[in-house]
C-alpha cells in the first residue's frame, strides 16, 4: 500500500471443405479439453473515491481483474474494526454480478499504534471481521498492516491463522507484505514471516514498490526492476510461486526542493498533464527500467493540483511508471510463474494501460493487438493453448485464418496427439512444415481431408461458412426451438452450409452484417477466430 494514504485522502476530503467430418469421440475430447482461457491472477485496490466512483474505476479495467479490494475497512485507535462510509451493498452485487470478488483491504495506515493494537486485540477484531464479512455477504479480507515492530512478528502470523480458521474456504485471506529484497531480518520489514503467512494464507501480495517513499531525500524511482526482481526472488525463497502475488504501482512519486514534499505521490494521468503544461523532458534510466521527468514550475505560471494540493512553483523530478517500465514488471510474472498481480491503485492508471497488461502477464507480447477489439478473446485462446502468435511480438489479428492454422487450432482445441499413419501425407505438406503433425493427426482422426487424394493446400484461406459448418459440426449443433436463426440475404435456404449457419445463429456463435449478408464466402480473420472460439467455449465446456 503506498505510505501517506491517509494524508492524501485527508487532501481529497476538503472451416474445412465441404468434406469435413467430426467424430463422436472428438466431441468428447473437445468437452475435456475446454478450460476458462484465464491467465494470470490480477487483483487492485479501491483506495480513493467513493462507492459511486468505483464501479467507473473498475469498468477501465474491462475483464482483468479477478478480485477487487476497496477501503471498506478501517482500524480505529483501540484496535477495534470500523466500518467505513464507502460500503455498498449495490457495488459488492454489481461486482458479483459481473464475475469478481469483493475482498476489501484492512489497513492501519501506516500508523505504528494502530496496528500493534490491532494485533494486540487479535481476538476480538478477528471475530468483527468474520461477522462483518458474512454480513455484506464480501468474499474475504486483504490484510495490509505495516510498520509495526518485528517483535509482533509471530502474533501477526497468528491473527492471520485465526482468520483462516473461521472463514469458510471459499472466502480469501491475503495478506499484503512489504517488498524484502535484501532479506532483512530488522526494522519493520521483519515482521513478515513470508513462510508461515503463506502457509496461513491464500497468497502474499508483495508490495514491490516505494523503493523511494515519502520524506526520502533523494529522488529515486518507485520500483526499479532490480528491486522488484530481487523481491520476488527472496519471496521465493520462503514460498513457491503460486502464492506470490506481485505488487505493481500505477503511481509515481515528486520532488521540488520542498522538504514537506519530498517522495509525495502524484497519479499517471496528473505526471502526464504536468509534464505536458510545463514543457516537461522525460528520459528512461537503463539502470532502473524507470521513466523520470523533469520540468520547472515559474512562480508567474497558473497552478495544477495533484490530490487537491496546488503545485508550488520549483524545479520538478518525478519518478514514475510508463508502458515500458510496467511492461518489464509483468514479464516477471510469467518469468517467475507467479499466482498474478496486485496493483496500487485503480484510477491512478493511464488509461491504456489495460491494453497490455493482461497480454504481459500472461506472458504474450503481442504489441499488435494491445488494442484490437477481440483482445479478450484472442488472450483467452492463447491461454487455452489454442491460438499463438505468428511471432513472439505479433499476432496478426487481421490476417486471413489459412487451413493449415485451422488444422492445428482445432488439433489444439481436442487435444489430439499421437503419430499420423503414413496415408495420412499429403504431398503439399512436406515433414518439414511447420503444421505437417497436426494436419495428418487431422486428417487420421477424421476431422478434414484434402482438396484432393493427395492435396492439402495449406496455405488457402477459411471461409466463414466453412468454419460455420465445422464447428456446428464438432458441437453437434442444430437450430435451437424457440430461438430465432437469423436469415441472411446471401444464404439460400438450399445451399450446402445454410443449416450449419442457422444453427451456429441460433446459439449465438455466428452474426452478420448491418446490410442482412453473412458474407459466406469472405475470408476468417485470426481476430474473428479467436471471437468464434470464445463464444463456443462455454458450449464445448458442457
Amino acid at each position: 500500500m503506498s505510505k501517506h494514504r491517509r494524508w492524501i485522502k485527508g487532501m481529497l476530503a476538503a472451416a474445412f471443405s465441404l468434406t469435413c467430418l467430426v467424430t463422436a469421440s472428438s466431441v468428447t475430447a473437445v468437452q475435456a479439453q475446454a478450460s476458462s482461457g484465464k491467465g494470470a491472477f490480477a487483483m487492485s485496490y479501491l483506495a480513493f473515491g467513493n462507492s459511486s466512483t468505483y464501479i467507473s474505476q473498475v469498468d477501465k479495467s474491462g475483464q482483468t481483474l479477478d478480485v477487487v479490494s476497496p477501503d471498506f475497512f478501517e482500524i480505529n485507535t483501540d484496535g477495534s474494526l470500523q466500518l467505513t462510509g464507502s460500503i455498498d451493498a449495490s457495488f459488492i452485487q454489481n461486482m458479483h454480478n459481473r464475475g469478481k470478488k469483493v475482498v476489501p483491504f484492512l489497513s492501519n495506515e501506516f500508523d505504528q499504534a494502530i496496528g500493534e493494537k490491532a494485533i494486540q486485540n487479535r481476538e476480538a477484531l478477528v471475530n468483527q471481521i468474520v461477522e462483518a464479512l458474512q454480513t455484506n455477504q464480501l468474499d474475504g479480507i486483504d490484510l495490509d498492516i505495516e510498520n509495526v515492530d518485528a517483535t509482533y512478528r509471530d502474533a501477526y502470523t497468528e491473527m492471520v491463522k485465526m482468520l483462516r480458521d473461521k472463514l469458510p474456504s471459499t472466502m480469501e485471506v491475503s495478506v499484503a507484505v512489504a517488498a524484502n529484497p535484501t532479506g532483512a531480518t530488522n526494522s519493520w520489514l521483519a515482521a513478515y514471516d513470508y513462510k508461515a503467512l503463506a502457509a496461513v494464507s491464500n497468497y502474499l501480495m508483495v508490495m514491490a514498490y516505494d523503493e523511494s517513499y515519502p520524506g526520502d531525500a533523494t529522488p529515486g524511482p518507485v520500483a526499479s526492476l532490480p528491486f522488484v526482481e530481487k523481491s520476488i526472488q527472496y519471496a521465493l525463497t520462503q514460498t513457491s510461486p503460486d502464492k506470490i502475488v506481485l505488487g505493481i504501482p500505477f503511481y509515481g512519486r515528486y520532488w521540488n526542493q520542498n522538504p514537506s514534499a519530498n517522495g509525495l505521490s502524484m497519479t499517471a494521468p496528473t505526471i502526464s498533464k504536468l509534464v505536458d503544461t510545463y514543457k516537461g523532458v522525460v528520459r528512461f534510466d537503463a539502470a532502473s527500467q524507470s521513466p523520470v521527468a523533469t520540468f520547472t514550475i515559474l512562480p508567474t505560471d497558473a497552478a495544477l493540483t495533484s490530490f487537491g494540493q496546488k503545485q508550488g512553483a520549483g524545479d520538478y523530478t518525478v519518478w514514475f511508471e510508463n508502458e515500458q517500465s510496467l511492461k518489464a514488471k509483468l514479464q516477471l510474472v510469467s518469468k517467475y510463474k507467479l499466482k498474478g498481480t496486485g496493483s496500487w491503485s485503480l484510477n491512478q492508471e493511464n488509461i491504456d494501460t489495460w491494453d497490455y497488461y493482461s497480454l504481459w502477464a500472461d506472458g504474450f507480447y503481442f504489441t499488435d493487438v494491445q488494442k484490437h477489439w477481440a483482445r479478450t478473446d484472442i488472450l483467452a485462446a492463447a491461454n487455452r493453448g489454442w491460438m499463438l502468435g505468428i511471432a513472439a511480438d505479433r499476432f496478426a489479428p487481421d490476417t486471413a485464418l489459412t487451413r493449415a492454422q485451422a488444422a492445428t487450432i482445432i488439433v489444439r482445441a481436442l487435444g489430439l496427439s499421437g503419430e499420423a499413419a503414413d496415408n495420412a501425407s499429403f504431398r503439399d505438406v512436406p515433414a518439414t512444415y511447420w503444421a505437417w503433425q497436426d494436419i495428418r493427426i487431422a486428417k487420421m482422426s477424421g476431422l478434414i481431408q484434402g482438396i484432393s487424394s493427395d492435396l492439402f493446400a495449406p496455405d488457402q484461406i477459411m471461409t466463414r461458412e466453412q468454419m460455420s459448418v465445422l464447428l456446428s459440426r464438432a458441437l453437434q449443433l442444430t437450430s435451437q426451438s424457440g430461438a430465432a436463426a437469423k436469415s441472411f440475404t446471401d444464404v439460400p435456404a438450399g445451399s450446402w452450409s445454410a443449416e450449419a449457419i442457422a444453427a451456429m445463429s441460433s446459439h449465438g456463435l455466428v452474426d452478420g452484417f448491418a446490410d442482412g449478408t453473412f458474407r459466406p464466402h469472405a475470408s476468417l480473420t485470426r481476430a474473428e477466430m479467436a471471437a468464434l472460439l470464445g463464444r463456443a467455449q462455454p458450449l464445448l465446456a458442457k
